[in-house]
Protein backbone atom coordinates (compact mmCIF):
# COMPACT_ATOMS: atom_id res chain seq x y z
CA UNK A 1 0.00 0.00 0.00
CA UNK A 2 1.27 3.48 -0.86
CA UNK A 3 0.81 5.73 2.18
CA UNK A 4 1.58 9.42 2.80
CA UNK A 5 2.08 10.47 6.42
CA UNK A 6 1.85 14.20 7.09
CA UNK A 7 3.77 15.19 10.22
CA UNK A 8 6.94 13.64 11.66
CA UNK A 9 6.09 14.23 15.31
CA UNK A 10 5.56 11.49 17.89
CA UNK A 11 2.36 10.18 16.31
CA UNK A 12 3.60 10.44 12.73
CA UNK A 13 6.89 8.75 13.57
CA UNK A 14 5.14 5.89 15.39
CA UNK A 15 2.77 5.41 12.45
CA UNK A 16 5.67 5.35 10.01
CA UNK A 17 7.61 2.84 12.13
CA UNK A 18 4.64 0.51 12.33
CA UNK A 19 3.71 0.68 8.66
CA UNK A 20 7.25 0.45 7.24
CA UNK A 21 7.74 -2.86 9.04
CA UNK A 22 4.76 -4.24 7.15
CA UNK A 23 6.24 -3.67 3.68
CA UNK A 24 4.25 -0.55 2.82
CA UNK A 25 5.57 2.24 0.58
CA UNK A 26 5.76 5.20 3.01
CA UNK A 27 6.40 8.89 2.37
CA UNK A 28 6.63 11.28 5.34
CA UNK A 29 6.09 15.03 4.93
CA UNK A 30 7.25 17.68 7.42
CA UNK A 31 8.74 21.18 7.47
CA UNK A 32 11.59 20.11 9.79
CA UNK A 33 14.46 18.80 7.65
CA UNK A 34 16.45 17.64 10.69
CA UNK A 35 13.60 15.53 11.98
CA UNK A 36 13.07 13.99 8.53
CA UNK A 37 16.79 13.22 8.19
CA UNK A 38 16.79 11.32 11.50
CA UNK A 39 13.71 9.40 10.41
CA UNK A 40 15.25 8.44 7.07
CA UNK A 41 18.41 7.22 8.78
CA UNK A 42 16.42 4.70 10.82
CA UNK A 43 13.66 3.64 8.44
CA UNK A 44 13.32 2.61 4.80
CA UNK A 45 11.03 5.40 3.58
CA UNK A 46 10.88 8.59 1.49
CA UNK A 47 10.72 12.06 2.99
CA UNK A 48 9.52 15.34 1.53
CA UNK A 49 10.21 18.73 3.12
CA UNK A 50 7.37 21.20 2.78
CA UNK A 51 3.98 22.48 3.88
CA UNK A 52 1.64 19.49 4.27
CA UNK A 53 -1.34 21.54 3.06
CA UNK A 54 0.38 22.65 -0.15
CA UNK A 55 -0.80 21.01 -3.41
CA UNK A 56 2.76 21.02 -4.79
CA UNK A 57 4.09 19.30 -1.66
CA UNK A 58 1.36 16.65 -1.81
CA UNK A 59 2.09 16.09 -5.51
CA UNK A 60 5.79 15.70 -4.73
CA UNK A 61 4.89 13.18 -2.02
CA UNK A 62 3.03 11.08 -4.59
CA UNK A 63 -0.61 11.98 -3.85
CA UNK A 64 -1.62 11.30 -7.48
CA UNK A 65 -1.31 7.51 -7.02
CA UNK A 66 -1.32 7.10 -3.21
CA UNK A 67 -3.81 4.78 -1.48
CA UNK A 68 -3.97 6.45 1.92
CA UNK A 69 -3.28 9.87 3.46
CA UNK A 70 -2.66 10.09 7.21
CA UNK A 71 -2.57 13.75 8.30
CA UNK A 72 -1.20 13.91 11.86
CA UNK A 73 0.58 17.26 12.09
CA UNK A 74 0.15 19.39 15.22
CA UNK A 75 -2.23 21.72 13.33
CA UNK A 76 -5.89 20.77 12.88
CA UNK A 77 -6.21 23.30 10.08
CA UNK A 78 -3.27 21.84 8.16
CA UNK A 79 -4.62 18.31 8.54
CA UNK A 80 -8.12 19.25 7.40
CA UNK A 81 -6.94 21.34 4.45
CA UNK A 82 -4.63 18.53 3.34
CA UNK A 83 -7.54 16.08 3.30
CA UNK A 84 -9.69 18.46 1.26
CA UNK A 85 -6.90 19.07 -1.26
CA UNK A 86 -6.09 15.35 -1.48
CA UNK A 87 -9.72 14.65 -2.36
CA UNK A 88 -10.35 17.59 -4.70
CA UNK A 89 -7.10 17.63 -6.68
CA UNK A 90 -5.86 14.04 -6.49
CA UNK A 91 -8.98 11.99 -5.66
CA UNK A 92 -6.89 10.16 -3.07
CA UNK A 93 -9.10 7.22 -1.93
CA UNK A 94 -8.79 7.28 1.89
CA UNK A 95 -8.01 10.24 4.13
CA UNK A 96 -7.43 10.16 7.90
CA UNK A 97 -6.95 13.35 9.95
CA UNK A 98 -5.80 14.09 13.46
CA UNK A 99 -8.28 16.53 14.99
CA UNK A 100 -7.56 17.90 18.46
CA UNK A 101 -10.00 20.81 18.81
CA UNK A 102 -13.38 20.06 20.37
CA UNK A 103 -14.92 22.60 17.96
CA UNK A 104 -14.43 20.19 15.06
CA UNK A 105 -15.31 17.09 17.06
CA UNK A 106 -18.62 18.65 18.13
CA UNK A 107 -19.51 19.46 14.50
CA UNK A 108 -18.87 16.20 12.61
CA UNK A 109 -20.68 17.54 9.53
CA UNK A 110 -17.60 19.70 8.87
CA UNK A 111 -15.61 16.53 8.19
CA UNK A 112 -17.96 14.97 5.63
CA UNK A 113 -17.40 14.61 1.89
CA UNK A 114 -18.88 18.01 1.05
CA UNK A 115 -16.58 19.88 3.42
CA UNK A 116 -13.13 18.72 4.56
CA UNK A 117 -13.57 15.20 3.09
CA UNK A 118 -12.16 13.33 6.10
CA UNK A 119 -12.99 9.62 6.01
CA UNK A 120 -11.90 9.06 9.59
CA UNK A 121 -10.70 11.41 12.33
CA UNK A 122 -8.70 10.61 15.45
CA UNK A 123 -7.89 12.57 18.58
CA UNK A 124 -4.83 10.93 20.23
CA UNK A 125 -5.29 13.01 23.38
CA UNK A 126 -8.83 11.68 23.88
CA UNK A 127 -7.72 8.10 23.20
CA UNK A 128 -4.96 8.44 25.81
CA UNK A 129 -7.46 9.98 28.25
CA UNK A 130 -9.83 7.02 27.90
CA UNK A 131 -6.87 4.66 28.34
CA UNK A 132 -5.85 6.39 31.60
CA UNK A 133 -9.43 6.33 32.92
CA UNK A 134 -9.47 2.54 32.42
CA UNK A 135 -6.23 2.23 34.39
CA UNK A 136 -7.86 4.17 37.23
CA UNK A 137 -10.83 1.78 37.19
CA UNK A 138 -8.46 -1.24 37.26
CA UNK A 139 -5.60 -0.14 39.56
CA UNK A 140 -3.98 -3.61 39.44
CA UNK A 141 -3.59 -3.58 35.65
CA UNK A 142 -0.70 -2.58 33.38
CA UNK A 143 -3.02 -2.28 30.39
CA UNK A 144 -6.80 -2.49 29.93
CA UNK A 145 -8.17 -2.87 26.40
CA UNK A 146 -11.64 -3.53 25.07
CA UNK A 147 -12.95 -5.39 22.02
CA UNK A 148 -16.34 -5.95 20.41
CA UNK A 149 -17.89 -2.72 21.74
CA UNK A 150 -16.78 -3.50 25.29
CA UNK A 151 -18.02 -7.11 25.49
CA UNK A 152 -14.49 -8.54 25.80
CA UNK A 153 -11.55 -7.14 27.77
CA UNK A 154 -7.85 -7.89 27.55
CA UNK A 155 -5.99 -7.00 30.75
CA UNK A 156 -2.26 -7.18 31.43
CA UNK A 157 -1.25 -7.80 35.05
CA UNK A 158 1.97 -8.57 36.90
CA UNK A 159 1.65 -11.95 38.67
CA UNK A 160 2.62 -11.77 42.36
CA UNK A 161 4.20 -14.26 44.75
CA UNK A 162 1.44 -16.20 46.51
CA UNK A 163 -1.22 -15.61 43.85
CA UNK A 164 -3.67 -18.55 43.55
CA UNK A 165 -2.45 -19.48 40.06
CA UNK A 166 1.26 -18.67 40.54
CA UNK A 167 3.29 -21.89 40.54
CA UNK A 168 0.40 -23.85 39.05
CA UNK A 169 -0.34 -24.88 35.44
CA UNK A 170 -2.77 -22.74 33.44
CA UNK A 171 -5.20 -25.66 33.15
CA UNK A 172 -5.93 -25.18 36.87
CA UNK A 173 -7.57 -21.82 36.09
CA UNK A 174 -10.84 -23.58 35.30
CA UNK A 175 -10.71 -25.37 38.70
CA UNK A 176 -10.22 -22.09 40.56
CA UNK A 177 -13.06 -20.25 38.80
CA UNK A 178 -15.28 -22.95 37.26
CA UNK A 179 -18.11 -20.50 36.55
CA UNK A 180 -15.91 -18.25 34.39
CA UNK A 181 -14.50 -19.06 30.96
CA UNK A 182 -11.26 -17.16 30.42
CA UNK A 183 -8.09 -17.40 28.37
CA UNK A 184 -4.50 -16.50 29.10
CA UNK A 185 -3.58 -14.98 25.74
CA UNK A 186 0.14 -14.52 26.37
CA UNK A 187 2.84 -14.51 29.02
CA UNK A 188 5.99 -12.40 28.96
CA UNK A 189 8.74 -13.54 31.34
CA UNK A 190 11.70 -11.16 31.62
CA UNK A 191 10.58 -9.64 28.28
CA UNK A 192 10.58 -13.04 26.54
CA UNK A 193 7.23 -14.31 25.17
CA UNK A 194 6.07 -17.72 26.36
CA UNK A 195 3.35 -19.58 24.47
CA UNK A 196 0.58 -20.33 27.02
CA UNK A 197 -0.37 -24.01 27.10
CA UNK A 198 -2.24 -26.12 29.62
CA UNK A 199 0.92 -27.21 31.45
CA UNK A 200 2.56 -23.75 31.41
CA UNK A 201 3.19 -22.52 34.96
CA UNK A 202 2.85 -18.85 35.89
CA UNK A 203 5.79 -17.42 37.83
CA UNK A 204 5.84 -14.40 40.11
CA UNK A 205 6.80 -11.33 38.09
CA UNK A 206 5.35 -12.64 34.82
CA UNK A 207 3.44 -10.12 32.69
CA UNK A 208 0.22 -12.02 31.96
CA UNK A 209 -2.40 -11.03 29.38
CA UNK A 210 -5.88 -12.26 30.38
CA UNK A 211 -8.82 -12.33 27.99
CA UNK A 212 -12.39 -12.74 29.23
CA UNK A 213 -15.87 -11.32 28.96
CA UNK A 214 -15.68 -7.84 30.47
CA UNK A 215 -18.15 -8.78 33.19
CA UNK A 216 -15.79 -11.56 34.37
CA UNK A 217 -12.39 -9.92 34.02
CA UNK A 218 -11.95 -8.98 37.70
CA UNK A 219 -12.51 -12.60 38.78
CA UNK A 220 -9.72 -13.70 36.45
CA UNK A 221 -7.36 -10.98 37.68
CA UNK A 222 -7.79 -12.15 41.28
CA UNK A 223 -6.22 -15.48 40.33
CA UNK A 224 -2.99 -13.76 39.33
CA UNK A 225 -2.48 -10.92 41.75
CA UNK A 226 -3.66 -9.35 44.96
CA UNK A 227 -6.49 -6.93 44.22
CA UNK A 228 -5.66 -3.36 45.19
CA UNK A 229 -8.14 -1.22 47.05
CA UNK A 230 -10.12 1.00 44.71
CA UNK A 231 -8.73 4.41 43.79
CA UNK A 232 -10.24 7.37 45.64
CA UNK A 233 -7.56 10.08 45.63
CA UNK A 234 -5.68 11.11 42.48
CA UNK A 235 -2.95 13.71 42.04
CA UNK A 236 -2.14 14.89 38.51
CA UNK A 237 1.02 16.71 37.48
CA UNK A 238 0.29 18.79 34.40
CA UNK A 239 -2.98 20.41 33.37
CA UNK A 240 -2.32 20.51 29.63
CA UNK A 241 -4.37 18.90 26.87
CA UNK A 242 -4.31 15.39 28.32
CA UNK A 243 -4.22 16.39 31.98
CA UNK A 244 -7.26 18.65 31.57
CA UNK A 245 -9.18 15.92 29.75
CA UNK A 246 -8.40 13.38 32.48
CA UNK A 247 -9.53 15.81 35.19
CA UNK A 248 -12.84 16.43 33.43
CA UNK A 249 -13.36 12.68 33.00
CA UNK A 250 -12.76 11.69 36.64
CA UNK A 251 -13.38 14.71 38.90
CA UNK A 252 -16.98 13.72 39.68
CA UNK A 253 -15.98 10.26 40.92
CA UNK A 254 -12.61 10.84 42.62
CA UNK A 255 -10.87 13.38 44.84
CA UNK A 256 -8.55 15.12 42.36
CA UNK A 257 -5.65 17.54 42.79
CA UNK A 258 -3.90 19.07 39.77
CA UNK A 259 -0.48 20.75 39.81
CA UNK A 260 0.49 23.06 36.95
CA UNK A 261 3.64 25.17 36.96
CA UNK A 262 2.29 27.91 34.66
CA UNK A 263 0.46 30.55 36.72
CA UNK A 264 -1.85 31.75 33.93
CA UNK A 265 -2.73 28.23 32.83
CA UNK A 266 -3.37 27.17 36.43
CA UNK A 267 -5.81 30.09 36.79
CA UNK A 268 -7.54 29.11 33.52
CA UNK A 269 -7.70 25.50 34.68
CA UNK A 270 -9.26 26.48 38.02
CA UNK A 271 -12.03 28.26 36.12
CA UNK A 272 -12.65 25.31 33.80
CA UNK A 273 -12.90 22.38 36.23
CA UNK A 274 -15.74 21.73 38.62
CA UNK A 275 -14.59 19.71 41.62
CA UNK A 276 -10.82 19.33 41.28
CA UNK A 277 -8.37 21.39 43.38
CA UNK A 278 -5.90 23.25 41.15
CA UNK A 279 -2.45 24.13 42.51
CA UNK A 280 0.19 26.32 40.89
CA UNK A 281 3.68 24.93 41.36
CA UNK A 282 6.34 22.44 40.30
CA UNK A 283 5.41 18.74 40.60
CA UNK A 284 9.07 17.93 41.32
CA UNK A 285 9.02 20.23 44.37
CA UNK A 286 9.34 17.89 47.34
CA UNK A 287 7.97 20.48 49.77
CA UNK A 288 4.83 21.06 47.66
CA UNK A 289 4.14 17.34 47.35
CA UNK A 290 4.60 16.90 51.09
CA UNK A 291 2.25 19.80 51.88
CA UNK A 292 -0.39 18.34 49.56
CA UNK A 293 -0.14 14.88 51.20
CA UNK A 294 1.18 12.93 48.24
CA UNK A 295 1.68 9.98 50.62
CA UNK A 296 -2.11 9.67 50.88
CA UNK A 297 -2.64 9.45 47.12
CA UNK A 298 -3.88 6.20 45.63
CA UNK A 299 -2.58 7.25 42.22
CA UNK A 300 -0.12 9.89 41.02
CA UNK A 301 -0.25 10.72 37.29
CA UNK A 302 2.61 12.68 35.69
CA UNK A 303 1.06 14.08 32.49
CA UNK A 304 3.17 17.10 31.54
CA UNK A 305 4.73 17.58 28.08
CA UNK A 306 8.23 16.88 29.41
CA UNK A 307 9.37 13.24 29.66
CA UNK A 308 12.16 13.95 32.14
CA UNK A 309 9.88 15.98 34.43
CA UNK A 310 7.28 13.22 34.33
CA UNK A 311 9.83 10.57 35.25
CA UNK A 312 11.31 12.62 38.08
CA UNK A 313 7.90 13.66 39.46
CA UNK A 314 6.64 10.06 39.40
CA UNK A 315 9.81 8.71 41.08
CA UNK A 316 9.63 11.42 43.74
CA UNK A 317 5.91 10.79 44.39
CA UNK A 318 6.59 7.06 44.74
CA UNK A 319 9.47 7.62 47.15
CA UNK A 320 7.29 9.94 49.24
CA UNK A 321 4.55 7.32 49.61
CA UNK A 322 2.10 7.50 46.69
CA UNK A 323 0.60 4.00 46.36
CA UNK A 324 0.83 3.80 42.58
CA UNK A 325 2.42 6.11 40.01
CA UNK A 326 2.19 6.42 36.22
CA UNK A 327 4.13 8.66 33.86
CA UNK A 328 3.36 9.86 30.34
CA UNK A 329 6.54 9.21 28.33
CA UNK A 330 6.87 10.00 24.62
CA UNK A 331 10.34 8.59 24.01
CA UNK A 332 10.03 4.83 23.62
CA UNK A 333 13.54 4.20 24.97
CA UNK A 334 12.61 5.98 28.20
CA UNK A 335 9.32 4.09 28.49
CA UNK A 336 11.05 0.71 28.08
CA UNK A 337 13.66 1.76 30.65
CA UNK A 338 11.32 2.75 33.48
CA UNK A 339 8.38 0.33 32.98
CA UNK A 340 8.26 -2.09 35.89
CA UNK A 341 10.76 -0.10 37.97
CA UNK A 342 9.60 2.24 40.74
CA UNK A 343 7.26 3.72 38.13
CA UNK A 344 4.35 1.30 37.93
CA UNK A 345 3.14 2.24 34.45
CA UNK A 346 4.84 4.07 31.58
CA UNK A 347 2.19 5.43 29.22
CA UNK A 348 3.32 5.91 25.61
CA UNK A 349 0.83 8.32 23.95
CA UNK A 350 1.77 7.39 20.40
CA UNK A 351 1.60 3.63 20.99
CA UNK A 352 -1.67 4.00 22.91
CA UNK A 353 -3.39 5.84 20.07
CA UNK A 354 -1.79 4.17 17.06
CA UNK A 355 -4.10 1.15 17.13
CA UNK A 356 -7.03 3.29 16.02
CA UNK A 357 -5.08 4.25 12.92
CA UNK A 358 -3.81 0.75 12.22
CA UNK A 359 -7.35 -0.63 12.14
CA UNK A 360 -7.89 1.41 8.96
CA UNK A 361 -4.68 0.23 7.33
CA UNK A 362 -4.80 -3.49 8.00
CA UNK A 363 -5.82 -5.78 5.18
CA UNK A 364 -9.10 -7.62 5.59
CA UNK A 365 -11.98 -6.54 7.81
CA UNK A 366 -10.18 -5.38 10.96
CA UNK A 367 -12.42 -3.73 13.57
CA UNK A 368 -9.82 -2.93 16.21
CA UNK A 369 -6.06 -3.00 16.71
CA UNK A 370 -4.36 -2.52 20.07
CA UNK A 371 -0.64 -1.98 20.42
CA UNK A 372 0.74 -3.91 23.40
CA UNK A 373 3.92 -3.71 25.44
CA UNK A 374 4.74 -0.30 23.96
CA UNK A 375 4.51 -1.52 20.37
CA UNK A 376 6.25 -4.90 20.60
CA UNK A 377 3.06 -7.01 20.44
CA UNK A 378 -0.42 -6.51 19.07
CA UNK A 379 -4.02 -7.67 19.49
CA UNK A 380 -6.46 -7.58 16.58
CA UNK A 381 -10.21 -7.97 16.24
CA UNK A 382 -11.03 -9.39 12.79
CA UNK A 383 -14.40 -10.11 11.21
CA UNK A 384 -14.61 -13.49 9.46
CA UNK A 385 -16.15 -13.47 5.98
CA UNK A 386 -16.71 -16.06 3.27
CA UNK A 387 -17.70 -19.71 3.44
CA UNK A 388 -15.96 -23.06 3.77
CA UNK A 389 -14.76 -22.91 0.14
CA UNK A 390 -13.46 -19.35 0.05
CA UNK A 391 -12.12 -19.05 3.61
CA UNK A 392 -9.31 -20.89 5.39
CA UNK A 393 -11.05 -20.54 8.76
CA UNK A 394 -14.85 -20.74 8.30
CA UNK A 395 -16.30 -24.08 9.45
CA UNK A 396 -12.99 -25.26 10.89
CA UNK A 397 -11.96 -26.05 14.43
CA UNK A 398 -9.13 -23.92 15.80
CA UNK A 399 -6.91 -27.00 16.06
CA UNK A 400 -7.33 -27.49 12.29
CA UNK A 401 -6.05 -24.03 11.34
CA UNK A 402 -2.50 -23.49 10.05
CA UNK A 403 -0.18 -22.95 13.00
CA UNK A 404 1.30 -19.47 13.26
CA UNK A 405 3.84 -19.72 16.07
CA UNK A 406 3.40 -16.71 18.35
CA UNK A 407 -0.22 -16.02 17.33
CA UNK A 408 -3.09 -17.04 19.59
CA UNK A 409 -6.83 -16.93 18.94
CA UNK A 410 -8.15 -15.83 22.30
CA UNK A 411 -11.89 -15.27 21.93
CA UNK A 412 -14.81 -15.14 19.52
CA UNK A 413 -17.81 -12.82 19.67
CA UNK A 414 -20.81 -14.24 17.82
CA UNK A 415 -24.19 -12.67 17.08
CA UNK A 416 -27.01 -14.81 18.46
CA UNK A 417 -29.79 -15.96 16.09
CA UNK A 418 -32.22 -14.21 18.41
CA UNK A 419 -31.67 -12.01 21.49
CA UNK A 420 -31.43 -13.83 24.81
CA UNK A 421 -32.49 -12.55 28.23
CA UNK A 422 -30.00 -13.41 30.97
CA UNK A 423 -30.92 -13.17 34.66
CA UNK A 424 -27.98 -11.63 36.52
CA UNK A 425 -29.62 -11.42 39.96
CA UNK A 426 -33.12 -11.85 41.34
CA UNK A 427 -34.09 -8.33 40.32
CA UNK A 428 -31.72 -7.73 37.40
CA UNK A 429 -31.83 -9.13 33.87
CA UNK A 430 -30.36 -8.01 30.57
CA UNK A 431 -30.96 -8.78 26.91
CA UNK A 432 -27.93 -9.91 24.93
CA UNK A 433 -27.50 -9.99 21.17
CA UNK A 434 -23.95 -11.35 21.18
CA UNK A 435 -22.24 -14.29 22.83
CA UNK A 436 -18.63 -14.26 24.02
CA UNK A 437 -16.89 -17.58 23.39
CA UNK A 438 -13.41 -18.25 24.77
CA UNK A 439 -11.41 -20.05 22.09
CA UNK A 440 -10.49 -23.69 22.71
CA UNK A 441 -8.95 -26.29 20.40
CA UNK A 442 -12.35 -27.64 19.33
CA UNK A 443 -14.10 -24.26 18.87
CA UNK A 444 -15.52 -23.94 15.34
CA UNK A 445 -15.27 -20.54 13.63
CA UNK A 446 -18.35 -19.32 11.77
CA UNK A 447 -18.84 -16.63 9.13
CA UNK A 448 -19.30 -13.11 10.59
CA UNK A 449 -17.65 -14.07 13.89
CA UNK A 450 -15.46 -11.40 15.47
CA UNK A 451 -12.18 -13.18 16.27
CA UNK A 452 -9.67 -11.70 18.71
CA UNK A 453 -6.08 -12.65 17.93
CA UNK A 454 -3.00 -11.94 20.06
CA UNK A 455 0.43 -11.81 18.36
CA UNK A 456 3.65 -11.63 20.39
CA UNK A 457 5.43 -9.83 17.53
CA UNK A 458 4.13 -7.34 14.97
CA UNK A 459 6.04 -9.29 12.29
CA UNK A 460 3.34 -11.97 12.51
CA UNK A 461 0.50 -9.62 11.57
CA UNK A 462 0.71 -10.15 7.76
CA UNK A 463 0.48 -13.93 8.26
CA UNK A 464 -2.61 -13.52 10.46
CA UNK A 465 -4.23 -11.14 7.97
CA UNK A 466 -3.56 -13.58 5.13
CA UNK A 467 -5.11 -16.44 7.10
CA UNK A 468 -8.38 -14.50 7.53
CA UNK A 469 -8.60 -13.06 4.03
CA UNK A 470 -11.34 -14.31 1.72
CA UNK A 471 -10.47 -16.04 -1.55
CA UNK A 472 -10.98 -14.11 -4.77
CA UNK A 473 -13.94 -16.26 -5.77
CA UNK A 474 -16.12 -15.08 -2.88
CA UNK A 475 -18.79 -12.47 -3.62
Amino acid sequence: MKIIVLGAGQVGTSVAESLVSEANDITVVDTDTGRLALLQERLDLRTVTGNAASPSTLRQAGAEDADLLIAVTQSDQTNLCACRIAKSLFNLPTRIARVRSADYVEHPELLDEANFAVDFSICPEQIVTEYIVKLIEFPEALQVLEFADGLVSLVAVRAFEGGPLVGHPLKDLRKHIPQVDARIAAIFRRDTPITPEGDTQVEAGDEVFCLAATKDIRKVMRELRRMDKSVKRVMIAGGGNIGHRVVRAIENNYQVKVIDRNKHHAEWLAENVKNALVLQGDATDEKLLDEENVDQMDLFLALTNDDENNIMAALLAKRMGARRVAALINRRAYADLVQGSQIDIAISPAQTSIGTLLAHVRRGDVVAVHSLRRGAAEALELVVHGDEKSSQVVGRRIEELPIIKGATIGAIVRRLPRPETVVLRDDVAETRQFKVIMAHHDTVIQAEDHVIVFVVSKKLVPKVEKLFQVGVGFL
